[in-house]
Formats: C-alpha cells, structure tokens, sequence
C-alpha cells in the first residue's frame, strides 16, 4: 500500500489539510467542514517535506501575486469526473464559467449538468483546481463544497467580485 504523506497549512481560508502520495504529486486540499473533504486516517505519515512548494505557491496565490498553479497534480476519479476536473483547470485565474459551459467542453450532453455538478462538488483539489470559479447559467454564485463564503472570498481576491 502507498504511503499518503499530509500536512495542514494556515490559509485565509482556514487550516488546510494538504495530501500527497510517495512521488510528491498532491492528491488532496480540503477545508474544515469541507463536503467530502478529507481528514486523517490512520498509516498516514505527518511530513512538510513534499508540501514546500504547495505552501510556497498558496501563500504567492493569498497574497495576490500568483494566478497558476504549477504543482503536480494526482487527483483519481471516474473519466467523467477527471475529464471536468481537466476542464476546471483551463478556466484562467479571474474567469468563471458555467456547469453547461463544462458540460459542453467535456463534450457532455445538455442534460449532464447535473452530473458535471456532481463532478466539480467532489474534487478533491480545493483552491488550486479552481472549482470556485464555477457559477450557474445565471450568474448566481452555487454551491461550493468548501462553503459559499469561501467561495466568495476566492473569487474576490481574484477580482471577479467586487472588493
């Protein structure tokens, strides 16, 4: 069994519970009283050694000075789920998009909305796969598994809501 290394790291939005697996790759960031989000599970080993660049890169994010990630990323879900979680991270760094603008960039039917909704309610990769700029058909700020205020202040500090 592989070795899923974690840490937690202070953010604006909370502690965030950071996971990798044995090559470094990030495979998790959750918020408290994430939907789905993770906590720890016992065999797992407490190390900051293959977080340094994901802290690095999450403070530049919080502080207004970075709008891409640039971390290995290993998020495992069904197709659907990381054909959508591939589209969420081509939506740039003060954008938004809809669920049926996802849909139709997956080459998902009309009707999938809702499961495109289910998929972008279960990525694991809170904050650098950016879910929250996900809104509805009109506009309004939905769900967000991470809570809408957080929702808010993400999409605030990228300037897609007023300050």
């Amino acid at each position: 069994m592989d070795t899923t290394y974690w840490t937690e790291t202070d953010s604006p939005l909370g502690p965030l519970l950071l996971t990798a697996d044995p090559d470094g790759a990030l495979t998790s960031l959750s918020v408290p009283g994430q939907k789905g989000g993770r906590t720890v599970l016992e065999g797992w080993r407490r190390d900051t050694g293959p977080f340094r660049a994901v802290e690095e890169q999450l403070g530049a994010y919080f502080a207004g000075e970075l709008t891409v990630f640039r971390l290995p990323l290993r998020a495992r879900g069904t197709e659907f789920r990381e054909r959508v979680w591939a589209a969420l991270d081509e939506v740039p760094y003060g954008g938004t998009v809809t669920y049926g603008e996802i849909a139709r960039r997956v080459g998902a039917a009309r009707m999938a909305v809702r499961a495109v909704g289910g998929a972008v309610g279960a990525n694991p990769l809170l904050v650098v796969r950016p879910c929250h700029r996900v809104i509805g058909a009109d506009g309004t700020l939905t769900g967000y598994a991470g809570g809408l205020d957080r929702k808010v202040h993400l999409l605030t500090l990228e300037g897609v809501l007023p300050a």
